[in-house]
């Protein structure tokens, strides 16, 4: 368990945003531990352009990023994936595709930056804060030695990450 690649899916309504970001992020600090994925209950078909900018701004390459089904995760031959986390809280509510693997899941629910309203200036900050929050969770999450603990432990781990926000 300790030396594989462990997949992870971030869930959100329309895959245009905070699932977008996550899955860049867990890229970048799970360093080759964790393979993210995105995906929607209702994507959008395309990413909000704010978080094509953020994510450049940060030099995350954006050229593979799409918006897309979350079906495409539970069809046969999809990745096998070992954790789901949702994102915002109206997809936490619905009810999901059966996941092969029976991967943890947790949910780590974030403000929507698409549907905050403001200047370019104070949208872009608004997702900026987004990203950190949704990063220092992931940042705690890939620094978990996951092969110390047991499935019951881990699930406790997970949720309680899901609880840390920014202050205000």
């Amino acid at each position: 368990m300790a030396n594989r690649e462990f997949h992870v899916l971030f869930l959100c309504t329309g895959n245009s945003a905070r699932s977008i970001m996550a899955e860049c992020a867990i890229g970048r600090w799970g360093k080759g531990k964790f393979k993210g994925f995105s995906a929607g209950s209702h994507p959008k078909g395309r990413i909000h352009p704010m978080s094509l900018k953020l994510l450049e701004e940060l030099n995350y390459e954006t050229s593979g990023l799409r918006s897309k089904s979350w079906d495409e995760f539970a069809r046969p031959g999809s990745p096998p994936l070992d954790f789901v986390f949702t994102v915002c809280d109206q997809v936490a509510g619905e009810v999901c595709p059966v996941w092969p693997g029976q991967p943890i899941t947790a949910h780590w629910g974030a403000a929507d930056p698409a549907a905050f309203a403001g200047s370019e200036e104070a949208t872009r900050r608004f997702f900026f804060r987004i990203y950190t929050e949704l990063e220092n969770r992931i940042k705690i999450f890939t620094s978990l030695r996951i092969e110390t603990l047991d499935r019951f432990a881990l699930e406790s781990r997970v949720k309680e990450i899901g609880k840390i926000k920014l202050p205000e």
